[in-house]
């Protein structure tokens, strides 16, 4: 643990001018007297570690020395690149791996080019859940992440229905969509790959051997197949919509993006007034209720007959509703 710690202080000196023993104490999660200790010893294995006395002071390296301890292990290596997710690496129990690798790679840049890292966290960020949704991490995701690390069998109980499925699976790769986990995974024995949601895992033996993984397998190429499989797989009723200009505009943002795209490309030209009537796929009549909704007047539904009415229900709701004089 000492050890550890010692060399991360290096680290921390070799990728700053100076430090404080304050800021020392907080990187390293110890005491302003541990810092000292550790400095002292550092100094006695022969690390140029100088003190400067005063307020202003500090700790600093001297003599240009440069440690060679900047290697990354192959945990860190491949935290690094997720490093613009913190949430999703702390989700899968990588937060300390990348955080080390972090500083092992600022130590070793180039002085003009210590500034790098804070730049970019400056300038990028990636938010990964949806809005108004509260993020839930599955309590399983640390084992199935090492699994999928470690390119080893899991035995896992996933919930389908009313029932339960048992499989063992060759774990391929994670995906976070909108705040929920997925894995995307090979079946054992059947060399089909497919998804499940991590949530849905009522337990997960990570023990299994290592298997052999497909090098031809592109998980971002997979899971976009796979995603727009499933957004086609649910549209299971068709409507009969009229757009105003303006509801062919947001039509894209009311529901399915490429669904809407295909039925405007298809869809005959403006009438006289410049209104649009389109055929959309949707996943029911309910959920056409609510996206439709959204466009307001834009939107006239023609078929099927019963949305038809509930919408002349909803307006006249609406118009009793806004008829009727409020008091002020």
């Amino acid at each position: 643990m000492r050890a550890a710690r010692l060399i991360k202080m290096v680290l921390l000196l070799q990728s700053r001018p100076s430090m404080t023993a304050a800021e020392l104490a907080r990187e390293l999660e110890v005491s302003e007297r541990t810092v000292t200790r550790d400095a002292q010893a550092l100094s006695e294995a022969g690390v140029p570690v100088y003190a400067d006395r005063g307020r202003a002071g500090g700790y600093r390296l001297i003599g240009g020395y440069r440690t060679r301890l900047t290697g990354l292990a192959r945990s860190e290596a491949e935290a690094l690149f997720l490093s613009g997710v913190p949430g999703a690496l702390r989700e899968m129990g990588l937060e300390d791996a990348a955080s080390a690798a972090r500083l092992k790679v600022s130590a070793a840049l180039l002085p003009s080019l210590r500034d790098a890292p804070r730049s970019a966290a400056q300038r990028f960020h990636l938010d990964a859940p949806d809005w108004f949704k509260e993020p839930k991490t599955p309590a399983l995701l640390p084992a199935v992440a090492q699994a999928v690390w470690d390119d080893r069998r899991i035995a896992a109980v996933y919930r389908r229905g009313d029932g339960e499925v048992r499989r063992e699976l060759e774990p391929y790769g994670l995906v976070l969509k909108a705040g929920v986990w997925y894995l995307c995974a090979r079946v054992a024995g059947h060399g089909t790959h497919r998804v499940y949601r991590i949530d849905r895992f009522t337990s997960v033996d990570a023990a299994g051997e290592r298997f052999e993984r497909d090098e031809e397998f592109d998980l971002p190429a997979f899971w976009e197949e796979r995603a727009e499989q499933f957004a086609r797989s649910i549209l299971h009723a068709e409507v009969v919509v009229r757009l105003s200009p303006d509801g062919v505009r947001r039509l894209p943002y009311a529901g399915d993006p490429q669904a809407a795209r295909e039925a405007l490309a298809g869809a005959p030209e403006p009438d006289a007034d410049g209104w649009v009537t389109v055929t959309l796929p949707v996943e029911s009549e309910d959920v056409a209720h609510a996206q439709l909704t959204t466009l307001g007047p834009e939107a006239e539904v023609l078929a099927p007959q019963s949305l038809r009415a509930r919408f002349v229900a909803d307006a006249a709701r609406l118009n009793a509703l806004y008829s009727a004089p409020r008091d002020r």
